[in-house]
């Protein structure tokens, strides 16, 4: 299986066949699975760009496999469900999805943010600059690997590239809808409760002292990456 190719999960054909069709016409190669048993055994013996990931399947439910994929790697995951209740929203985003469509969806705007998603994505992994280090904090870019004291923090592709985000200008402060316009690259309907999850899981994963080493909390405004003695 190419690394370039899509895994569509979804129990529905005529979902499958439509997200399959628009992104046919767009290049992509796709896959697909009907259930989480069959999705989890290709994505065990196969490596894909990207996984579309409907919540509501049979047998294993969506937010079950979600965990599964996220113990073999950090592909990028687009989760698809016809519930569009805020704590479906949050619940995703919390656990680690790159981004959430509620059905009915548009095709051209699901296939809009797989492009958006995979851009983003190929851009860390091939930028040339290798790393960022800072006081017991470094960054390697190529292999995204963050390192807090000499020990590997391990971090959801999410909560990467919002430490990559706020290291970009050290000092700057970022409110919450530039963060996540920048992070998840569109509008959460005014909810931004998401970036706070982040930002409290991020600094319990590089470390509780460090996590309030580095990264401040400006009241009433955002955040903030500084290096403070």
């Amino acid at each position: 299986m190419s690394i370039g190719t899509i895994l569509v999960i979804d129990d529905e054909k005529r979902i499958r066949d439509l997200v399959k069709m628009y992104l046919l016409k767009e290049d992509f190669r796709v896959d697909e699975a009907e259930n989480g048993i069959i999705a989890l055994e290709k994505i065990q013996e196969s490596e894909y760009a990207l996984i579309i990931l409907d919540l509501m399947l049979p047998g294993i439910d969506g937010f079950t496999l979600f965990k599964e994929i996220r113990k073999i790697g950090d592909v990028p995951v687009i989760m698809l469900t016809a519930r569009g209740e805020e704590f479906d929203r949050v619940l995703g985003f919390e656990m680690g999805a790159d981004d959430y469509v509620v059905k009915p969806f548009s095709p051209r705007e699901l296939v809009g943010r797989v492009k958006a998603l995979l851009r983003r994505s190929n851009n860390n992994q091939f930028d040339t600059s290798t790393e960022l280090n800072f006081d017991g904090l470094s960054i390697n870019k190529n292999t995204r690997k963050v390192l807090v004291e000499g020990h590997e923090a391990v971090l959801t592709p999410k909560e990467y590239e919002l430490l990559l985000y706020l290291t970009s200008s050290p000092g700057q402060v970022f409110n919450r809808e530039q963060i996540m316009q920048a992070v998840w690259n569109y509008d959460f309907f005014g909810d931004f409760r998401t970036v706070d999850t982040h930002i409290k899981n991020l600094r319990e994963k590089i470390g509780n002292k460090a996590g309030q080493k580095y990264i401040h909390t400006v009241w009433g405004v955002g955040y903030k990456f500084e290096v403070h003695p």
